[in-house]
């Protein structure tokens, strides 16, 4: 993977300070567990149980590596997608310090997955039909605007993948692992790039 330098085709954005990125994912994850706990009062269907299994958790750390090795070779491969992961990812992950990482892995990795795989999927239906709405809905969370539609299309494809291992273990300890592992990987690849190209020379 590498650092692209095409921001000059990329929609234009105000810089986030690193206090903003920190609230925003914070009142994020508040919001969407609200929505979960407050589907839930209004829909009577039980929640996808997160229970603690040590295969299940092995299943999810090899989901999350092999979401991760996906998305590498769609990065290398596709242009478009590339170009959107890198604004986004230059967004959200630019302000912020290495320490900063973890939580970008735990806060979207248990609100979303609660709420998507959790609460949706069973609400929708623990079928093909859920699974395709839910992740649809998955994707469209992560749209910051229509040129990054290729960013919402991996982001739809992992929900999928994300609903299918729910489905089939029925534990939201694999889809949450996998979800975390996912993003702390991205998240330190990206940032190391960036900054070996910052210190490289001109």
């Amino acid at each position: 993977m590498a650092v692209a330098k095409q921001t000059s085709q990329q929609p234009e954005f105000e810089t986030l300070s690193r206090t903003q990125i920190l609230i925003a994912m914070g009142l994020t994850a508040v919001l969407l567990l609200v929505v979960a706990k407050v589907w839930l009062r209004l829909d009577p269907t039980p929640q996808l149980p997160l229970r603690w299994n040590s295969l299940d958790l092995l299943w999810g750390l090899s989901l999350g590596l092999v979401i991760t090795v996906c998305s590498a070779l769609l990065y290398q491969l596709w242009p478009r997608y590339r170009m959107a992961a890198d604004w986004y990812l230059q967004l959200i992950l630019k302000p912020l310090v290495w320490s900063d990482v973890p939580w970008l892995g735990l806060l979207p990795g248990m609100s979303e997955e609660l709420l998507f795989r959790g609460v949706m999927l069973p609400a929708l239906g623990l079928n093909w039909m859920g699974l395709v709405a839910s992740s649809l809905c998955f994707g469209v969370l992560h749209m910051s605007s229509w040129q990054q539609w290729p960013y919402v299309l991996w982001a739809t494809t992992i929900g999928f993948a994300l609903g299918y291992s729910a489905l089939v273990t029925g534990n939201l300890l694999v889809p949450v692992t996998a979800h975390i592992l996912t993003n702390i990987i991205a998240s330190m690849t990206w940032k190391w790039l960036y900054q070996r190209q910052s210190e490289s020379p001109s």
